[in-house]
């Protein structure tokens, strides 16, 4: 049986967004806490969609990827995801390896969609932080106690989208940012070869 604590993270990354994450700053402008509410209520509706589909997991891993490009900011979270190496990233190669880190995350996280079969997320309630807005949901996986996700959302992008999960209080920027920043290392700081990397994972 998976560790579940392990099982929590890896679902709080499923529903997405898995993700390596950052602060976006900037005034929210005409976002408000109900636009906020709602996409989240989009975004977890379509989650929850795919999570009990049926589908064959390669159809999931698309799905997943799609919801990923639909509601969050994908060029914040990759060049969060990157680090200081997005700094020394060429125009080509941030398109390149946010293409690339799309895809990543959509299989990598696809992969562990039949362990939370039967689950389910409900948003239950939302608040302002700072220049942005956090929406809090629940999220209920057979045979585990309810647990806490909330979502960040921001237009800093010119559209509403979420670019940040946090799951029991763990920023899910951390293991995410570090795993790429790992498989960096080991390439020796080449980014095209981190971007070959991600395409075969």
């Amino acid at each position: 049986m998976a560790h579940p604590v392990l099982n929590r993270r890896a679902f709080a990354a499923t529903a997405l967004a898995g993700a390596a994450l950052v602060t976006v700053p900037g005034a929210a402008l005409a976002l408000d806490l109900n636009s906020a509410r709602a996409l989240i209520d989009r975004a977890i509706a379509d989650v929850n969609k795919v999570i009990n589909s049926g589908k064959p997991e390669a159809a999931m891993f698309k799905d997943f990827e799609a919801i990923f490009a639909r509601y969050a900011d994908v060029n914040a979270i990759a060049r969060s995801a990157l680090g200081p190496a997005a700094r020394s990233a060429s125009p080509a190669q941030m398109k390149a390896f946010t293409r690339a880190y799309q895809g990543y995350i959509g299989r990598k996280y696809g992969r562990r969609f039949r362990e939370f079969i039967g689950g389910t997320i409900e948003v239950v309630d939302a608040k302002p932080l700072k220049s942005y807005f956090e929406v809090i949901s629940v999220a209920r996986l057979r045979g585990e106690a309810p647990f806490d996700l909330r979502w960040h959302v921001s237009n800093k992008s010119g559209k509403d989208l979420f670019f940040n999960i946090i799951i029991e209080g763990v920023n899910m920027l951390a293991s995410e940012r570090e795993e790429i920043g790992a498989m960096l290392k080991k390439r020796k700081g080449d980014i095209d070869g981190l971007i070959g990397d991600l395409q075969a994972a």
